[in-house]
This record gives structure tokens, sequence and C-alpha cells, in this order.
């Protein structure tokens, strides 16, 4: 069943890192005020999601080996 759920926390977590580049390509783009410090503020806070999916994933596999 762990594994399970370590599969489809995996998956979660490649989605997030899409969304993370996304996020990327705006704040590297030309500065446009409210865009770019939203944009900013959401890499951050999937940053901090993808950590703890991370943690999530080894917790699933019972702490052996890094993600």
């Amino acid at each position: 069943m762990s594994e399970q759920h370590a599969t489809l926390l995996k998956k979660a977590r490649e989605r997030l890192v899409e969304d993370r580049r996304a996020f990327a390509k705006i704040i590297a783009a030309p500065f446009e005020r409210e865009k770019t410090v939203d944009a900013r503020a959401r890499f951050v806070e999937l940053q901090a999601t993808i950590e703890a999916t991370d943690r999530a994933i080894e917790d699933e596999e019972g702490g052996q080996g890094s993600v």
C-alpha cells in the first residue's frame, strides 16, 4: 500500500515541479510589478510544498534513501 502512496506522491511532485518551472519563467522575464511579485510568492510556496512532498515520499518508502 505504501508503494501506491509513494507513486501517487511522486506524480504529484512532478506536477508541482512543472508549476514551479512556469513561475520561474515569469520571474526570469522582464519585471512586471504585480505579476512578478505574485510569481515569486507562488514559487516559494511551491518549493515548500515540493520539499514537504519529498519528506512524505521518504516516509512512505520507509525512510530508505532520498528522492
